[in-house]
């Protein structure tokens, strides 16, 4: 039996990571049929060209509408910058195609209703590029939390840190115009949000400060050219059941590479996790004698199920592109019927909910429900 027909649109950063995951599934699972990469779609007839031969992809075209029109496509990965998603996805559901979208949904609330409506409408699967609920340890984590093993959490505290906007002399370039969204909150904190919706839920109400580290940034045709949006987000967050909490976004921190800070407290315990350190997780509970007390680190380990899929003795650390390999393997089995651990365009609207009211606090400076 042949397996999915895979058609790709943007070939950068994620769309390089789509195209590893599904040439690899196959090989680390054992239990799918290998995909069929049929069409990948770029902005030029000679890049596209080029990039499929690389990835493995049989055809190639400078129209994306090509590929969602490719009749042995089965599922479209949508990896292109933020304002193209929402007109993708929808002509690819419209299509009958299975999506399978990078972060954030749309740059506008509408539009991200716009795909719901359209998944819906369509009965096909969709999944949302949100790859690092897939770790082992942040299943494991979860787990934990539901167990009680730290008590009724009380606080958590999420920051999210990257460094490429950082250098002030950097070129303006898309992720600085307001049409790609807000900058750090929509662009980057929506991925700790999705932690959180996976580990405690999200929230109900938010208070929100924005700021530009820089005003403007030099202009690739010359002069300089007014950043149209914010690098850094500051939110206070009530949640479900009186937790509080607070999400603290930066993508102009020199030094930090890929931070996901995520501190869970409750009445008996903690829980520190730190994405650069992706593989190991702190835990602290009050049991036992007070002068044993102190975090232990949890390494990921064939005990946490998944690691072993890929390696299998403890220590060495699953990547990146790990994530998005398992992340592919349960679009997979949402496609099959099974049960999948994804984050679906039906929960993708709940995180693009709390990331526009946290805005509207912002502009509006106020408090703001989650409505």
């Amino acid at each position: 039996m042949a397996g999915l027909g895979i058609g790709l649109i943007g070939t950068g950063y994620m769309g390089k990571c789509h195209a590893l995951a599904w040439n690899a599934v196959a090989s680390v699972f054992g239990d799918v049929e290998r995909p069929r990469l049929v069409s990948l779609g770029e902005v030029n007839a000679e890049l596209a060209r080029k990039k499929a031969d690389e990835f493995g992809f049989a055809q190639s075209t400078a129209d994306w509408r090509e590929v969602v029109a490719n009749p042995d496509v089965d599922v479209v990965s949508v990896t292109t910058p933020n304002q193209f998603h929402a007109e993708m996805a929808i002509a690819a559901l419209e299509a009958g195609k299975h999506v399978w979208c990078e972060k954030p949904m749309a740059t506008s609330f509408a539009d991200a209703e716009r795909m719901l409506a359209a998944a819906r409408a369509s009965g096909k699967v969709t999944v949302m590029g949100y790859n690092y609920i897939q770790n082992p340890l942040i299943r494991h984590i979860a787990a934990l939390i539901r167990s009680g093993a730290i008590g009724n959490v009380t606080h958590v505290r999420v920051e999210m840190d990257e460094d490429y906007m950082a250098d002030p002399a950097e070129a303006f370039y898309w992720k600085s115009e307001a049409r790609s969204g807000y900058g750090a909150l929509d662009d980057f904190a929506v991925h700790p949000l999705s932690l959180l919706s996976v580990l405690v839920g999200l929230p109900t109400e938010v208070m929100t400060d924005m700021a530009k580290p820089y005003a403007d940034r030099p202009a690739r045709e010359g002069g300089r050219r007014a950043v149209e949006n914010h690098d850094i987000a500051n939110v206070l967050m009530h949640m479900e059941g009186g937790v509080s909490g607070v999400l603290l976004a930066n993508r102009s921190a020199w030094g930090r590479k890929g931070r996901i800070m995520v501190q869970v407290y409750g009445s008996e315990g903690s829980i520190l996790y730190d994405q650069e350190r992706m593989n190991e997780f702190q835990l602290y509970d009050r049991k036992g004698e007070p002068a044993n007390h102190g975090f232990r680190t949890v390494m990921t380990s064939g005990n946490h199920p998944i690691y072993g899929k890929f390696i299998p003795a403890p220590g060495h650390g699953l990547g990146f592109n790990d994530l998005k390999i398992i992340e592919c393997r349960e679009m997979l089995s949402a496609i099959s019927g099974q049960p999948a651990h994804v984050i679906d365009f039906e929960r993708g609207l709940e995180i693009e909910r709390a990331v526009h009211a946290m805005a509207r606090s912002h502009f509006e400076r106020r408090w703001m429900t989650v409505a």
